[in-house]
């Protein structure tokens, strides 16, 4: 094996721990990336690891630094996303990385955020350090998506999340749905929801099911709630936005908000609104291994079907995993991988 072989070899593995460390900052960070960092010495030891903390706090690129402490000086840095190169809630990262003598830094992307879009990678270089940009950066553009999206479209990244059978069903024909899925799923869910600034249903749901809407089975924020329609004096969804305009203008305001990820819970004509709108970046699924049996059954969507195979569109798969005894599926409808 080369040397090159080898020092690739070396930034994939520490590159795989910055993604590690990354997902420990996912429901703290925001508005700003859920991003990780690590250190590693000259002669190959791993001396300083960080996470980004909640908004006010440290970048990760700081927080593995303070962590190396002087055994930063000649080392190597792994960050998932480029140093910021401006003044924000805290001073650019960048300067901090070349006030601690680091010697190189590999970074997984590039920031479309307009205020540094490779402005960071620029003064890091200019100061001398040697710059590897792209290590991992297939995993890191999946972990970091609701982020980048926001950065350029100025729109929350929209996952549209339901539970059903395994022939497709959400609910019983008399309206019925609890449980479909079972505990481990539904605390994934919780854990969905965590994860976004928004969380949206129809006016229906709420005066159907009365839903909170909040985070129960995990720890992590609630979401703003959101009801297209009005929803009941009561109803245990308030306080809530009330929306009654287009769903393009809801994610202009959300996104201007620094919402960056959206949940769309339901139900299944706000998911048909959605996807005729082709505003859905993602549909997360728990299939349960039941099966209702037949067609009076509530579909995931509403409305009619395509009329013909041909109208049929394909996207891919991003994830298929268990959860308890249920099936999450991760779908990227066509058109919504990222440039």
């Amino acid at each position: 094996m080369t040397t090159e072989t080898n020092d690739q070899t070396a930034d994939q593995l520490a590159m795989a721990g910055a993604i590690e460390e990354a997902w420990a900052a996912r429901t703290r960070s925001s508005p700003n990336p859920w991003v990780g960092a690590v250190v590693v010495s000259a002669t190959g030891e791993v001396v300083g690891r960080g996470a980004t903390e909640a908004p006010g706090g440290a970048h990760a690129e700081v927080v593995a630094l303070r962590s190396a402490g002087d055994r930063a000086q000649g080392s190597t840095l792994y960050v998932t996303l480029e140093p910021c190169s401006h003044h924000g809630r805290t001073p650019p990262c960048a300067e901090a990385v070349i006030a601690a003598g680091v010697r190189r830094v590999v970074v997984g992307v590039g920031d479309p955020d307009p205020k540094v879009m490779g402005r960071g990678l620029e003064m890091l270089r200019s100061a001398g350090i040697d710059v590897t940009v792209g290590v991992r950066n297939d995993a890191i553009n999946e972990q970091l998506a609701p982020y980048l999206h926001h950065r350029r479209t100025g729109r929350p990244y929209v996952v549209a999340k339901v539970g059903m059978s395994l022939d497709g069903g959400t609910a019983a024909p008399d309206g019925t749905s609890q449980w479909i899925t079972g505990e481990p799923a539904r605390a994934d869910a919780h854990r969905l929801r965590a994860e976004s600034g928004a969380i949206v249903v129809g006016a229906g749901t709420v005066r159907a099911d009365n839903p909170s809407l909040t985070v129960r089975h995990v720890q992590g924020p609630d979401p703003l709630r959101v009801v297209l329609g009005q929803a009941p004096e009561g109803a245990r969804v308030h306080p809530c936005v009330e929306w009654s305009g287009s769903l393009e203008g809801l994610l202009d305001d959300l996104g201007s908000r620094g919402v960056l990820q959206v949940l769309v819970e339901g139900g299944a004509t706000v998911l048909r609104a959605f996807r005729d709108s082709d505003l859905v970046d993602r549909y997360v699924a728990y299939v349960a291994p039941s099966i209702f049996g037949g067609s009076d059954k509530v579909p995931m969507i509403a409305g009619p079907s395509v009329s013909t195979i041909a109208g049929l569109q394909r996207g891919r798969f991003a994830g298929v995993r268990l959860v308890g005894e249920d099936l999450r599926i991760d779908l990227i409808p066509p058109r919504r991988d990222p440039a």
